[in-house]
């Protein structure tokens, strides 16, 4: 099963590089012996990383987000590695936030691009149909759970997964003529207007919270399969009673697995429960498989582990091959749009489509979604191992290749006995110094204390360990840093 990809045409001087060094990401050309691991400056221009840095704090938003905590200037990137303006190497398990599926640069994305440029094809070309919409389409279908792909309408919308959010929203509200939303706490779903509103930060908006089952930090205070139960028996009471002041929905969202909400599993029993309460009472149900879709949790969508068929899945981030691209597919019954009652100028993006079409077929065709499973799970595996010797990593938890390791501070005592606190500073500079060794990580949660790793599919065994081993030298070293630091007030 080929699960690494080819290297792509290098010129003569990149020959010299290191063939052990391009497999873990360590290094970069040139003499690296007084740097930290994965740190060279070698080949780099520091003045030129420097003045690129400063301009875009000049100029650009304070709503920049990775830029702050990431000050890289990325200029080439291949599979796991991307390399900096200064020369400096680093492992990518960022990936675009969950989008890389392949890694950066992958030969048959790269390949698909350069075809579509190379025979003139329109670039731009609104919702025409056109050859390579069509492949992107058929290939799409095929992946899709057994029971929605034969029975599917797909709507193509604005290149971001926030805006396909807002487009199955509309959908379920046009298709059952109500108004409210069943949503989850912890939920993310976007940065627009809707999608904030069934996101689990919102306020004063009409939609219906209810609890997301979790064993770490059980809204119930007890976890496992109990919590799940009463999670579900929640929700159903909400829809039964009539002083809940739920009144009838027009569809649920959840996400098969929270990402920024920390990287939470839905037990696939809850998931099940969800399915069989909205079927009984004609609510369509959507997954939110934006980040979770193509392989990344182990099965080609997340819900497959459940067995549940929603009534619509929302798109993006992977099925783009790296390029911008959100679609929404559903069940031909929910199809009651009037023409142009959601669109977008850039819903047809034939870039994004050709790269996503060889992105689908290279996952299925390589079994990278088992690949993510089996890796995953090894992962997993020795990260609670690596817990069990360090007190501040108060969890372990994901499917496939997303992962997240809560940080928490065990000498204070937490709210409850399941749990002690979380500790953002810590994960901070956990992040800090991933970074320092060469690797990209996330934050995420509620408290922003969960490090989170979402490398890409294509993830070789000698990279995973390379993840872990540098990860495991920048946990020592920022409970070290964060025991030197003076205290100051409670938290």
């Amino acid at each position: 099963m080929a699960v690494t990809e080819p290297a792509p045409a290098v010129t003569p001087a990149e020959r010299t590089c290191d063939a052990h060094r391009d497999a873990t990401g360590g290094g970069a050309r040139g003499d690296h012996r007084d740097a930290p691991r994965g740190e060279t400056r070698a080949t780099g221009d520091a003045g030129a990383h420097e003045g690129i840095l400063r301009r875009q704090a000049q100029r650009e938003s304070a709503a920049r987000t990775y830029a702050r905590s990431l000050p890289i200037v990325p200029v080439r990137a291949r599979g796991l590695t991307i390399e900096g303006a200064d020369g400096r190497r680093y492992l990518d398990c960022l990936s675009g936030a969950g989008t890389l599926a392949l890694g950066h640069n992958h030969p048959v994305v790269l390949e698909a691009i350069r075809k579509v440029l190379d025979s003139g094809a329109p670039l731009h070309v609104l919702d025409l149909a056109t050859p390579v919409k069509d492949a992107f389409t058929t290939e799409l279908f095929a992946t899709l759970p057994a029971g929605l792909a034969d029975d599917a309408r797909i709507q193509f919308c604005g290149p971001a997964g926030t805006d396909a959010v807002e487009a199955a929203l509309k959908l379920v509200r046009t298709a059952t003529g109500r108004d409210g939303v069943l949503a989850f706490s912890g939920a993310y779903h976007g940065m627009t207007a809707g999608a904030l509103a069934v996101s689990g930060g919102a306020t004063d908006v009409r939609v219906a919270r209810l609890p997301y089952p979790q064993d770490y930090r059980c809204p119930f205070g007890v976890g496992g399969e109990r919590g799940a139960e009463l999670a579900a028996r929640w929700a159903e009471t909400a829809l039964d009673d009539p002083k809940s002041g739920v009144p009838a929905p027009a569809g649920m969202i959840l996400e098969p697995v929270q990402g920024e909400g920390g990287v939470i599993p839905a037990p696939d029993s809850w998931l099940r429960r969800m399915r069989e309460i909205t079927a009984a009472r004609s609510i369509p149900l959507i997954a939110d498989e934006v980040q979770t879709g193509v392989g990344r949790t182990g099965t080609f969508w997340a819900v497959e582990h459940s067995g549940v068929v929603p009534d619509v899945m929302v798109l993006s981030k992977a099925i783009g091959g790296s390029l911008p691209l959100a679609v929404v597919v559903y069940r031909s019954g929910l199809d009651a749009w009037e023409p142009g009652a959601h669109a977008g100028t850039f819903r047809g993006n034939q870039l994004a489509m050709a790269a996503g079409t060889a992105t689908l077929a290279y996952v299925r065709e390589n079994g990278l979604a088992a690949r993510a499973g089996t890796l995953g799970a090894r992962m997993l595996g020795q990260l609670q191992g690596l817990a069990a010797a360090h007190p501040c990593i108060g969890d372990v938890r994901g499917r496939g290749l997303m992962i997240g390791v809560e940080l928490v501070d065990p000498e204070t005592e937490g709210p409850d006995d399941l749990a002690a606190p979380p500790d953002p500073a810590l994960a901070t500079e956990v992040q800090r110094q991933c970074l320092d060794r060469g690797l990209i990580v996330e934050l995420g949660g509620r408290h922003n204390a969960v490090v989170r790793l979402l490398p890409p599919l294509t993830l070789t065994d000698e990279q995973a360990a390379a993840v872990l081993d540098r990860f495991a030298d920048a946990l020592v070293a920022a409970e070290r840093a964060h025991r030197a630091r003076p205290s100051g007030p409670p938290r």
